[in-house]
């Protein structure tokens, strides 16, 4: 791929409660310490957290879009060490919302996503139609999975409708909140058995993230664990998760390197 293209992944889960934003916004981050620009954009827009996360209380949020005279641009707020991040804000739509929005949102972050190495999009929970549509518009879908039966199950939906209704048949695994790697190996067999006897399709498994109680606390300190705490267990995985990461913006096929980095075509 380009050296000048852009990567777009979306952050999904089948469930709430996998750590996606803090994954979503740690990696971001990662990326950026690597040297690559990255835009991190909020896509939860019934339940956003990100600002929360990083302590801010921004003044627009990507809802603004919806105005004409509004540009991405004008609403990014610069995270150090020099992250884009395009806030949502909590409780102004529903993820059951406006179906259009997610077109809308691709066109107006197209002019700004062009401009970085990646973007990153943090979508809602669930298999509601904006989650789905943004999961759709991405070159690359990062499902979050933890080692719970309802996560497996929930992220095991998730694929089952994103290919039923879009076509997609192509997935990474990420494994949040792993014990061990042994556990995280386990969690996502279960599921690419799963995918592999039911759906026909073999999701591919990125990493995992260990259990780290420096996550609870960077939370609580309203500050990203892999910059708070940059040698602990959760920062050491996600640099690597990160690396991966890269590697899958040099080895995607040219031919991806012309399409917009945010796109709705119909995948089937």
């Amino acid at each position: 791929m380009s050296d000048k293209a852009t990567l777009s992944i979306s952050v999904l889960s089948g469930k709430g409660g996998a750590g996606k934003s803090n994954l979503a916004l740690n990696l971001a981050l990662a990326l950026t310490l690597k040297k690559k620009q990255t835009l991190l954009v909020d896509c939860d827009l019934g339940l956003a957290n990100l600002d929360v996360l990083l302590g801010l209380t921004p003044n627009a949020n990507i809802q603004s879009l919806a105005r004409p005279e509004v540009r991405a641009e004008d609403l990014v707020i610069r995270v150090p060490p020099g992250l884009l991040l395009l806030p949502a804000n909590s409780g102004l739509l529903s993820q059951s919302g406006d179906s259009a929005l997610p077109s809308m949102l691709a066109d107006k972050l197209d002019p700004l996503a062009r401009r970085h190495d990646f973007v990153i999009l943090d979508v809602g929970a669930g298999i509601a139609a904006p989650v789905l549509s943004f999961g759709a518009m991405t070159m690359v879908r990062l499902l979050v999975l933890t080692p719970e039966p309802t996560s497996l199950t929930d992220c095991y939906a998730l694929i089952k409708v994103l290919s039923a209704k879009h076509g997609i048949k192509d997935y990474f695994i990420l494994v949040n909140q792993a014990s061990s790697a042994k556990e995280g190996e386990q969690s996502f067999q279960r599921l690419r058995e799963a995918c592999s006897r039911f759906l026909s399709l073999s999701p591919t498994l990125l990493g995992h993230v260990r259990n780290d109680t420096k996550v609870t606390e960077a939370v609580r300190r309203q500050k990203p664990a892999l910059t708070e705490f940059p040698s602990s267990k959760f920062s050491a995985d996600i640099m690597e998760v990160a690396e991966k990461i890269l590697n899958l913006r040099r080895n995607l096929p040219a031919g991806m390197a012309g399409r917009p980095p945010l796109s709705l075509t119909d995948k089937k």
